[in-house]
């Protein structure tokens, strides 16, 4: 599958990469103790740095030995039936733009930290590539019934985007919404925060909100537990 949009990494600016130092430096420490098992060692797998902006061509090296999976680059939101149509053949989509200083803390849009820092980590994971993938199968097969696509897009919201796990007595992080924001990973963790136990029916019919921290959150008995949702899921669907 081919995509005509592509990462100039040479236009980058110096200003872009301080953006990015300051992003990642101020995010890793904010998360070190509250992200996923398998995160830290996902930035560590793709030589993620706190001095440059990735290049998506050594990335998707590394991405395609570990997992199969490539990033491509997006102009920013992209339409959730392209989303999903792409994930088939195991291609995620990046923005090529990051903030400026003054963004730092605050941006309606995601933008390459988001996506890079927060979501491609996520995709050395075989147990979240698997959920993907399995995802966008079952998008593909129903992709003209645009009630099921959307629900579709809330169960990708409540779990790659803003998704909790347990691991022992403590909650993590996962969603790459949160791992990516500073003020969504205190809030999200915080006693003010509502967390409940994941319900896939809940889930699919709870919209998403884009505009400010989540209403509320969903946490996983385990990540294994994202194998059982995509099974579940299908069998729903054909079912109704």
């Amino acid at each position: 599958m081919q995509t005509t949009l592509h990462q100039q990494p040479a236009s980058y600016t110096a200003a872009d990469h301080q953006v990015w130092s300051i992003l990642y430096t101020r995010q890793l420490n904010a998360i070190r103790q509250y992200a996923y098992k398998n995160f830290e060692q996902g930035l560590s797998l793709l030589n993620f740095t706190t001095d440059r902006i990735p290049g998506f061509s050594g990335t998707n090296r590394q991405l395609e030995a570990l997992t199969g999976w490539k990033i491509y680059a997006v102009p920013g939101l992209i339409p959730n039936r392209t989303f999903f149509k792409l994930m088939v053949y195991k291609r995620f989509g990046a923005t090529t733009w990051i903030r400026k200083m003054e963004e730092l803390d605050y941006l309606e849009e995601p933008d390459m930290f988001h996506d890079v820092f927060g979501h491609v980590p996520l995709l050395t994971d075989p147990v979240i590539t698997d959920f993907l993938w399995g995802l966008a199968h079952i998008a593909e097969r129903y992709i003209e019934q645009e009630n099921i696509i959307e629900a579709i897009a809330r169960l990708y919201w409540y779990t790659i985007e803003f998704g909790l796990v347990k691991e022992g007595e403590a909650v993590k992080i996962y969603g790459a919404g949160i791992l990516s924001s500073i003020g969504e990973t205190k809030f999200a963790l915080s006693e003010t925060a509502d967390r409940r136990p994941f319900d896939l029916e809940e889930v699919l019919q709870t919209p998403y909100i884009k505009d400010k921290f989540q209403e509320q959150y969903f946490v996983l008995d385990d990540l294994e537990q994202l194998r059982d949702i995509v099974t579940a899921l299908d069998e729903k669907l054909r079912m109704s």
